[in-house]
This record gives structure tokens, sequence and C-alpha cells, in this order.
């Protein structure tokens, strides 16, 4: 499983509970389409973070890249659900930032280290 990880702060004018109910409409298609595994909202919480961390954390489960790079082409199919849910969702960010992250040790290091 790798995790595709967004950190998002919101536009000023934004409201919160209307940014997580178009996320979960977003989510759940690419979900109910194969596209995601599954995936988390998080909210930073009583403002405890670093300088460089988001409010929100957003941390999408996929098998593998060839599944993830399923989910971007989705987008861009001309589908106009998808379209209108991800416009719905993205009008109210104001800055995301994402990173591709895997489990360490993967299986494949592991079995590799054995055979060595």
């Amino acid at each position: 499983m790798n995790l595709y990880h967004c950190m998002i702060d919101l536009k000023s004018d934004a409201r919160a509970l209307a940014f997580a109910v178009a996320l979960e409409n977003w989510m759940t298609l690419l979900r109910d389409e194969g596209r995601l595994e599954g995936w988390r909202l998080l909210r930073r919480k009583l403002n405890l973070a670093g300088e460089g961390c988001a409010d929100f954390l957003l941390e999408i489960e996929v098998r593998d890249l060839a599944q993830l790079d399923a989910a971007f082409r989705f987008l861009g199919s001309g589908n106009d659900e998808a379209s209108r849910r991800y416009d719905q969702m993205h009008q109210h960010i104001a800055r995301v930032e994402f990173g591709l992250y895997r489990p360490f040790p993967d299986q494949e290091r592991v079995e590799r280290l054995a055979l060595i």
C-alpha cells in the first residue's frame, strides 16, 4: 500500500465542513470507481503543529503507482461527474503540498536483503 499525502490549507472564506463534504463526495467517487483503496481526512488539533504544517492532512491509499496514475487519468477522462465533484472540492483550497509514501522497509527490500 502506498500513501499519497496531501497537506491542505483552505481559502480564508472557505467553510471547513463544506470542504469536508465536497472532499468526501470526490473521494467516494474515486473509491467506487476503483481508483483508490481508501482515504482519511485529518485536521490539526489545538493548533499544535510546526510552521510548515497545513491545517488539513489528507491521506489517500493506493495499491501501487498504476492505481494512482489511473486516479489522475480519471479526472482528465472527460467524465462530467468526476469534474463536477473535483471542482466542488478544489474551490475551497488555497494551498496544497503533496508527497508519496510507502511502508518501510517494504516487502521487496526485505526479500532482497534476505537473499544477500
